[in-house]
């Protein structure tokens, strides 16, 4: 068969799919004969009759899966948070607390995995009319499922529930979203879906552009009240279970005024022109859904790998201790920082976006700055604005994944390819070894994160003089920048932003590697501190070659935009 043009080639890589943000950079081959057409503009394949079946298979699955189009939206019910909550438990706790703190917002940090995990189900056991939650990854496992049935409890007891999800993160979750959906006191609404169920990524055939956008967002709100927000998505890396890698992460429960704020930035998204009813996406329930879902739950509930973390709910009282004025929160102005859902479908101005309201919230630092960032993809532009901080004087430390840690080799190499820029400005860089020590603190706070065989750095956040911090689900990289959705809070707390730079302090002497200029300043070596001394490597430590090498390969390909 004589083809009209040479092969081509698609890099996908929207998903940055399980961790906080994974991108899978799959690679796609299509030859399209001169005489072939698609119903839609992008590339398909003609078959010929000696063609294999796999060929034609896969040839039809293509075409199928790129003419695929979404449902229409509208009609569509909108609806918007409750108001009138102070009367809640909840709302009577936050203003008996904040009584003599005028436009102060009461924080308190979740650096453990089972704590936040605990704190998001006793929130959901507290709440009186309400529960707002958005995510961008909710996973079918057992803190998933845990988190599910509190969910449902809440809605038979009477609580409204709403429940946002980026499509690109809930694999194996239809069947229960669709019960959940029909409950009368629970809508499910599926951000930027995918048209095709049974193969997602057939869809970026002839919708790469949207696809390739999503909502990285997560917020977890009881009664309009008190919320969580931060890095975790709902998974069990993300609470320190199971026996794959652990995440390194930090979320903050936020009581007060800004509850309300992250409450209206759900609604956007709620209301988005991105944001469809479940049941449109995913179909109805089966007959027997609602019993084979509470047979689930149950098993689950019972099953060895719950155990832990139903004891954790059960030793954790922050929620109880909040009605009862016992715990004690960090008072401090605290302002939201959020993209505009028009973000998603490349509508909304570069004005708007988070980053520069992020530049315009750290301002000009006069002594430090330290950012911990697990994706860190600054480009070339970024890669200047930081160099000036420490030409100017201020101190500059970053700390991301070493390449051995990071769960996304494409974007360690558009990492690695800024690294000597950086140190050559002054910056210093940290990177997470692998196996970092199961006491070693997560990252923005002083106390211990629980730790595996296999770590990897998930906490997005910074800390500007020892006085600020930014937690939230923004990486440096060119993906949070310019394509995802991202959310996160600017707090003014001395306290917590110290904790935060001691991490940092410590971090080359527990759990991370420093990277430094060889004496030619034309390599890099990275030292690593032990109780048995120093030991230094002159390649990405931990690592084989063949990956190494793929990495570098990589890093020649133009999806530094995209990473």
């Amino acid at each position: 068969m004589r083809y009209a043009r040479p092969e081509r080639v698609f890099l996908s890589a929207a998903a940055r799919g399980s961790g906080l943000a994974r991108v899978a950079i799959s690679v796609v081959t299509v030859r399209r004969p001169a005489n072939s057409r698609c119903c839609r503009s992008g590339p398909g394949r003609a078959l010929n009759s000696n063609a294999p079946l796999s060929a034609a298979l896969l040839a039809a699955a293509l075409a199928l899966g790129g003419c695929a189009s979404l449902p229409r939206l509208d009609p569509r019910t909108p609806s918007t948070a409750l108001t009138g909550t102070a009367d809640t438990s909840l709302g009577k706790a936050v203003s008996a607390a904040d009584r003599d703190r005028e436009n102060e917002t009461g924080i308190y940090a979740l650096p453990q995995g089972k704590e936040a995990f605990a704190a998001r189900v006793v929130l959901a056991r507290a709440a009186e009319r309400s529960l707002d939650v958005q995510y961008y990854i909710w996973h079918s496992d057992t803190t998933g499922f845990l988190l599910l049935d509190e969910l449902w409890r809440a809605a038979e007891r009477g609580v409204r529930v709403r429940m946002l999800l980026d499509d690109n993160g809930i694999k194996g979750l239809d069947p229960i979203l669709a019960v959940f959906d029909a409950h009368p006191n629970i809508e499910v609404r599926l951000y930027n879906p995918y048209p095709d169920r049974g193969f997602k990524a057939i869809g970026y055939i002839s919708h790469f552009k949207r696809l390739n956008r999503r909502m990285h967002n997560k917020s977890f709100t009881a009664d309009t009240q008190i919320t969580i927000v931060g890095g975790r998505n709902v998974g069990d890396e993300y609470f320190g279970a199971g026996q794959a890698t652990l995440f390194v992460d930090l979320d903050v429960v936020a009581a007060g005024p800004v509850a309300s704020e992250v409450e209206t930035a759900f609604d956007l998204y709620w209301n988005s022109n991105s944001a469809y009813p479940a049941d449109r996406i995913v179909g109805k329930p089966a007959p027997n859904g609602v019993a084979a879902m509470q047979a689930r739950f149950a098993a689950v509930r019972s099953s060895p790998e719950a155990a832990e973390y139903i004891q954790a709910i059960r030793e954790t009282r922050l929620v109880e201790s909040f009605l009862a004025q016992e715990l004690q929160f960090d008072w401090s102005r605290v302002q939201l920082l959020y993209d505009p859902p028009g973000k998603t479908l490349g509508e909304a101005e570069k004005a708007d976006l988070l980053l520069p309201d992020l530049k315009r919230a750290v301002g000009d630092p006069r002594r430090q700055l330290d950012i911990v960032s697990p994706y860190f993809v600054p480009g070339k532009t970024g890669t200047e604005n930081l160099s000036a901080y420490p030409e100017s004087g201020v101190k500059l430390r970053i700390v991301t994944n070493s390449l051995a840690a990071t769960d996304v080799s494409a974007v360690h190499a558009g990492y690695a390819k800024r690294r000597m820029a950086l140190l050559r400005s002054g910056t210093r860089l940290y990177e997470l070894k692998p196996d970092a020590p199961k006491d070693g603190a997560a990252a923005g706070h002083p106390k211990g994160a629980a730790g595996s065989s296999s770590a990897s750095l998930h906490g997005k956040t910074l800390a500007v003089d020892r006085t600020r911090v930014f937690v939230g689900s923004f990486n440096l990289d060119q993906r949070s920048a310019n394509l995802n959705t991202e959310m996160g809070v600017m707090i003014e707390d001395p306290r917590l932003a110290d904790a935060l730079s001691d991490w940092v302090d410590r971090a080359p002497q527990t759990v991370a590697y420093e990277v430094i200029l060889t004496p030619d300043g034309r390599g890099l070596e990275w030292i690593e501190l032990t109780d048995q001394g120093e030991t230094r490597y002159h390649t990405e430590p931990k690592v084989g070659f063949l990956k190494r090498l793929f990495v570098e390969i990589l890093g020649w390909l133009p999806i530094e935009w995209m990473l």
